[in-house]
């Protein structure tokens, strides 16, 4: 432990001593011609510009119709990967391997006025293989082959109050977006928790239609309909509905100016019966389809480049969801805490705390989780169209409540982006 906590320090040191020399996903800053700063407080975190770019189909506010479609310039495609070290260490044990982390091809762009797309594929990579054994003949990939999003944005049906998005996409009752984090190596916990009775997974992107849109007193909101099974065919016959609203108090979206103040959502069926026919994409009609829920609240306030958020969550399964017992709706709650800072020539210096908690009911202890992250990111370079951070990370989380297993996480990453 000592160990890590060295190598944590030098690092942070040799960051703040390399000269100044910021960044973002770079598709759109190749065809506008942009700094990514236009977009991003720094890669990967939309500011408040950004936010708008995104919510109007990725055209600039104003200029819908005025700007070249996808035909009239280069393909809009981007990459992105991380490769470094990371140093792993618990009670028992303490391991390093230097990795490549996965590779996402990223594709987006304007098709016609108010006519957009997104598309996100993460290839199949069966080298580097997921563990030390090799890539076994492809049996043990380091990434799998996935459609992470797909998705056709159809903007200003009316003007700045609905917006449609179909496909495959990440949904807005995430607050705070788990895809454009600082962090590398530390999940928000309470998205990617669940009880063993519910495959649903808050944290995964989700096949269907969203609506969105704001008004100019500041007030937004989001309502959607999905089948609620992450990137498979739907388990049931329903359909789960999500609603999130904010209202932002002052100017901006509350990314980097302004106060956000928000609330979310979402109602589903799981299924406790499992037909043994399948429809002709591949769903399936589960019966003894029971609810369960999530609501939260989110705050997002600004002061100069300090940004901090925070997000508390409730989730109830029904009853007979819950494996642990089966007289009781399972319930938890959760929450996240993350404070950032930009500082330097157009924020190359990213520097970031974070602690995440989950607490399950009784009788389930032993998946209670508390997670402690701090993030230090040097964003090198002045280009229009080119991502390279210098990224450090540290983890400490601790999993269970009587007897907590203890894990420390080391990264010293590369996170790079074309």
């Amino acid at each position: 432990m000592k160990k890590i906590i060295v190598v944590s320090v030098v690092l942070a040191g040799l960051l703040l001593t390399l000269p100044e020399t910021g960044s973002a996903i770079p598709a759109f800053a190749r065809k506008y011609g942009f700094n990514c700063n236009m977009c991003h407080t720094a890669f990967t975190r939309l500011n408040d510009f950004g936010q708008r770019f995104r919510q109007h189909g990725y055209q600039i506010p104003g200029q819908e119709g005025h700007e070249k479609n996808v035909f009239a310039t280069p393909f809009p495609l981007a990459v992105r990967t991380s490769m470094g070290l990371v140093v792993g260490g618990n009670d028992s044990t303490t391991t390093s391997s230097f990795n490549i982390n996965g590779l996402d091809v990223l594709a987006a762009g304007v098709l016609h006025k108010n006519i957009s797309f997104l598309m996100i594929y993460t290839p199949r990579l069966d080298e580097p293989a997921g563990d030390y054994t090799g890539a076994a003949d492809g049996a043990n990939p380091g990434q799998l082959g996935a459609l992470e999003a797909a998705n056709v944005v159809f903007s200003n049906l009316i003007p700045e109050k609905l917006n449609i998005r179909v496909g495959r996409f990440e949904p807005a009752y995430h607050p705070l977006s788990s895809k454009r984090t600082y962090y590398l190596a530390s999940p928000y916990e309470i998205y990617a928790y669940g009880s063993d009775g519910n495959r649903f997974g808050f944290d995964d992107n989700q096949l269907g239609i969203e609506a969105t849109g704001d008004f100019r007193a500041g007030f937004h909101y989001a309502a959607g309909v999905v089948n609620g099974n992450g990137a498979n065919p739907d388990n049931n016959k329903y359909k789960d509905l999500y609603l999130a609203m904010h209202q932002v108090f002052g100017r901006g979206e509350g990314q980097s100016a302004g106060q956000r103040v928000g609330v979310f959502g979402y109602y589903g069926w799981q299924p406790t019966v499992f037909d043994s026919l399948t429809g002709p994409m591949g769903e399936n009609e589960g019966g003894g389809n029971k609810p369960f829920y999530r609501l939260g609240g989110e705050v997002s306030l600004n002061w100069r480049t300090l940004n901090l958020r925070a997000l508390l969550m409730q989730g109830v399964d029904d009853q007979a969801l819950n494996p642990i017992d089966t007289a009781d709706d399972y319930e938890f709650t959760g929450g996240i805490i993350e404070l950032d800072w930009a500082g330097l020539y157009n924020n190359r210096l990213i520097a970031s705390a974070m602690v995440n908690w989950v607490n399950p009911p009784c009788g389930d202890d032993d998946k209670q989780v508390l997670a402690y992250s701090a993030v230090l990111r040097y964003n090198l370079g002045d280009w229009t169209a080119v991502n390279v951070a210098l990224h450090a990370e540290y983890l400490h989380r601790e999993v269970g409540q009587d007897n907590p297993f203890k894990d420390d996480i080391v990264a010293l990453m590369l996170d790079f982006a074309l």
